[in-house]
């Protein structure tokens, strides 16, 4: 198989991702990589310890991973992934085709440049929000350049998505080919040992991976002119990293590309002439050049190892040709037998990246549907005739729905063209920041019905919290049931469902349903009760009881039955479904301690403490002299970065409002902090 080296190579060096600069007055979130202000913080890079010659470009800083320290990372606030790996189960699969403990997949994803890279989000709807977790077991955040650095860690809402998902993310390191400005001395800095021969970096690397709150790291070793010892010392290296990884709750991916006698060659398997790296890592990423058979003998080197063939990724490059691509599908995963390795997808985010450049957020979800999903936009129902096999045809999906009340969702993807609160907008400004994105359906969309199929979106022309809603369009000339999450959530005498909806068009009657146990084979419907819900007009937010149901709740859905069922479209949208105890109304607790800890003109860093008690995330907004508010920005962090704040007419000081947003999205009492202009 080509290996696509050149375009992969192209996209890593000149490493950009347009974003937009806040429309001013009423910037959200950060302002553009463009802009040129010290208070804005970026996602951290770094070389493993010398530096290249000359000065570094435009908007790029040089740092040597070596002398690296938490305390003196003046950004780590800002970069530190708060929400914790959330566990997983396997609901009964979709359909009969897709399978749990075999295949797994993992993504190598540029969300944007090396260098400039906002924290927390940015100005623009424009961007890979990543939504499918549920088919995902490994995230990594690729990059990486000669000429800004090679060691990336995540952005913070990257991972606090993924965690939330239940997806490990890893940072990437990067030794660049010598062609693209690769320096063989940056391989030496990473494997240098100290007098008691340990490897002083590794330790760095699992240290910086634990401040930050990511959980690994992909090493990707390309630079050529290597000989046996540095191969050696990269055995050890990696061995090291993984061992004091493991010790951490972190994890390490090797590409397949150095091998054991300190050269690069790609083999395109596991073999003697890398089979030492993937010993010592958790896992390998097997670069394109695979074949069936070259796949099948690598399963069975690694069944002989006593190592799991799934540990072993697959590469498919897909950052051309995205679901167009190509692929020798049975090579990986047989429909026949039992799955050979895993699958490691190579640029993904070729779902945003090829639409044109008025590409809206419906389109790329729409894409991104298709790629995860297949031609048939169904899971439960996958087009036979595809060539592209998508991961939900092969891949159980898995859901981190379970555990403890209360669980909510307002169907928020991480990016939006407003902000909206209650139903009304609070900022007119687009936006993107992965880390407010909610616990999203893992399979979409199974629509079940003896009729015509609506259409099931994501849509941000309207929500009701957050940036987007469920549109559900269509002609409804039979009774149909979306399915919205499968679960595993306790359910008792007092357990309620609220859902949150609008009906735009037509007239539907709405009802809940409700599975108290799993389908009795893959492919089978839930079995469903269904329990009525009042309906009016407008948003409307209506608590449904599970009276006469115990035990746990396995599947959650909407019925919705049209009053006309002779051709008119319905478009009915749902913009929240909370599951939780009927006295579970608490609102969380006010963090404590706001204050702006930077301020040049009107760029501004907020920080604060901790709100005590459970907290899903935090919401910032300003004061305005009208007495209304507009919403700044969300994060999961206790720091956030505003910028391009201008005074309003008359204004002498610009007041802002912090809270605590719980689980179930009631909000604290505001805490506040003013700034003199």
């Amino acid at each position: 198989m080509n290996s696509g080296r050149p375009t992969r190579r192209t996209v890593l060096l000149a490493g950009a991702a347009a974003t937009l600069l806040p429309q001013l007055p009423t910037p959200a979130f950060a302002a553009s990589p463009a802009a040129t202000n010290t208070s804005q913080p970026y996602a951290s890079y770094w070389y493993p310890d010398s530096l290249p010659s000359g000065t570094p470009g435009t908007g790029i800083t040089w740092n040597s991973l070596k002398t690296w320290t938490a305390a003196s990372d003046a950004d780590l606030a800002f970069n530190t992934a708060a929400v914790p790996l959330a566990a997983r189960f396997t609901p009964t699969p979709a359909n009969s085709t897709a399978r749990s403990g075999q295949a797994r997949i993992q993504s190598l994803v540029s969300f944007g440049p090396t260098s400039s890279n906002p924290s927390q989000g940015a100005a623009t709807a424009d961007y890979y929000a990543l939504t499918h977790w549920s088919y995902l077991d490994e995230l990594v955040f690729w990059g990486g350049s000669s000429g800004e650095g090679i060691i990336l860690a995540p952005n913070a809402p990257i991972v606090d998505a993924a965690h939330r998902h239940g997806v490990p993310v890893l940072g990437n390191i990067f030794l660049p080919p010598v062609a693209y400005g690769g320096q063989l001395q940056w391989t030496r800095d990473l494997v240098q040992k100290d007098s008691a021969g340990h490897y002083p970096l590794a330790a760095q690397l699992v240290a910086v991976a634990a401040a930050y709150g990511f959980d690994g790291w992909f090493v990707n070793a390309e630079t050529s002119g290597g000989n046996t010892a540095l191969g050696t010392d990269m055995q050890g290296f990696v061995g090291e990293l993984t061992s004091l990884a493991a010790a951490q709750g972190q994890r390490v991916t090797w590409y397949d590309a150095m091998t054991v006698n300190g050269t690069v060659s790609w083999q395109g398997a596991l073999n003697s002439s890398n089979q030492a790296f993937f010993q010592a890592a958790n896992d390998m990423f097997i670069d394109f050049r695979w074949s069936t058979s070259s796949l099948a003998a690598s399963g069975t080197t690694a069944d002989g190892f006593g190592r799991s063939r799934y540990e072993l990724w697959a590469g498919v490059d897909v950052e051309s040709n995205g679901s167009s691509t190509s692929v020798s599908w049975d090579a990986m995963m047989p429909t026949t037998k039992a799955h050979i390795t895993s699958i490691g997808f190579y640029r993904p985010e070729w779902t945003r990246n090829h639409l044109p450049a008025s590409r809206t957020p419906g389109d790329f979800h729409a894409a991104d549907d298709r790629f995860w999903t297949g031609r048939s936009l169904d899971p439960s129902t996958p087009d036979s005739t595809d060539t592209w096999r998508a991961p939900a045809v092969s891949v159980a999906d898995r859901s981190t729905v379970g555990g403890a009340l209360p669980f909510a969702s307002v169907f928020n993807t991480g990016h939006g063209l407003r902000w909206y609160e209650d139903g009304a907008v609070t900022s007119d400004v687009a936006w993107n920041h992965l880390g407010l994105q909610d616990r999203l359906p893992s399979r979409r969309w199974v629509v079940r019905t003896a009729g015509q199929r609506p259409t099931v979106t994501f849509d941000f022309a309207d929500a009701w919290h957050g940036g987007s809603s469920v549109l559900v369009s269509g002609v409804l000339d039979q009774p149909t049931t979306v399915d919205l999450y499968g679960s595993q959530l306790p359910i008792g005498v007092d357990s309620v469902v609220d859902l949150t909806f609008r009906t735009d068009t037509g007239s539907v009657n709405v009802e809940l349903a409700v599975a108290t146990a799993e389908p009795s084979a893959p492919g089978s419907t839930p079995p469903y009760t269904y329990l009525p819900v009042n309906s009016g007009n407008g948003w409307q937010t209506v608590t449904v009881p599970l009276t006469g149901l115990s035990d746990t709740l396995h599947a959650i859905g909407v019925r919705l039955t049209a009053a006309d069922t002779s051709g008119s479209t319905v478009n009915w949208r749902l913009g929240g479904l909370a599951v939780r105890d009927v006295n579970d109304t608490q609102p969380p607790a006010a963090p404590s301690g706001l204050q702006i800890t930077a301020a040049t003109g009107g760029d501004l860093r907020f920080a604060w403490d901790a709100a005590p008690g459970a907290v899903r995330h935090y919401t910032l907004h300003r004061l305005l002299p009208d007495g209304t508010r507009r919403f700044l920005g969300g994060t999961c962090q206790r720091a956030f970065f505003v910028g391009g704040l201008q005074a309003e007419q008359g204004e002498q000081a610009a007041g802002f409002e912090l809270r605590a947003t719980g689980e179930l999205y009631t909000a604290s009492a505001p805490v506040t902090v003013t700034h003199t202009w």
